[in-house]
This record gives C-alpha cells, structure tokens and sequence, in this order.
C-alpha cells in the first residue's frame, strides 16, 4: 500500500491565561485547503476562518501582523491555528506566542529580534482562585465597627 505523501510544517504551541493555540506554518509549494478555499502565501487562519474576521479589532490586527514584520516573513508561509480557552485576549496571546515559536523552529535567527520585542516570553498572569470564606480572590465582607 502506498505511504500519502506527508504535508511538510513548522510546528509552535502558545498559552496565555486558560487559552491555549497550536499553530502551523506549512511552505507554500504544498497546496492546503481550509473550508473549501485553497490558501495561498501571507494567508493566516484561526480555527478555519481568516485572522482579520476572528480577531476584527485594530490592536490586534498590529500585535499579529508585528510578528511577521519582525522576521520578515510577512507572504512566506501558509498559517493555520486552532485555539481554545479564555476570551479574546487571551486567544490573542496564545495565537502569537505559538506563531512565534513555530517562527523560530523554521530559523533560529528570529529567536533574538522576537525575544526583544517581547513575542517569545509566556505572560504568566491568570484568574486567582477564590478562596473559602471569601467573597471572591480577595474580597472580604465588611466588618462591624462595634
């Protein structure tokens, strides 16, 4: 029987509060479909709809398009990412933290131009939990004067 020719890729996994987003930067000599539609060079998807539709606010649009402007690899690759988890700001952090990743796996070069611009550090910030006897994290009841 013979072996399906494999789909070749750049592999990155980001996290951000309880969002988490495996990316894939595949070469563009590979033809790929998402939802019917054949991707060419510079495309970038998020659970199989173009960036500029899940993420239709401006900052975002200039925090993901900063990552490739950095590394030059603007209309390179093909990207997809799956994310899940948390809201829209944290998805947006794990999507860049995973393309950046991916990025630095296709030439380790990058890794010093993102590491200044701050795409290749975790932010380890995430919801505390509330404790018993509390009203919410930290939040206590008011006690009586008297």
């Amino acid at each position: 029987m013979p072996k399906e020719p494999t789909v070749k890729y750049y592999f990155g996994y980001g996290r951000r509060k309880t969002a988490t987003a495996r990316a894939r930067l595949y070469l563009p000599t590979q033809e790929i479909k998402i939802a019917d539609q054949n991707l060419k060079k510079g495309d970038v998807y998020v659970n199989n709809l173009p960036i500029e539709k899940y993420f239709s606010d401006p900052f975002a649009k200039a925090q993901y398009e900063e990552i490739f402007r950095t590394t030059n690899t603007a209309d390179r690759f093909i990207t997809t990412v799956l994310v899940e988890g948390s809201g829209p700001s944290g998805q947006l952090g794990a999507v860049i933290l995973a393309i950046a990743r991916a990025l630095v796996k296709v030439d380790p070069k990058f890794k010093i131009s993102l590491r200044k611009k701050g795409f290749m550090t975790r932010d380890p910030r995430a919801k505390e939990r509330k404790k018993p006897g509390l009203m919410g994290a930290r939040k206590q009841k008011s006690s009586p004067k008297r």
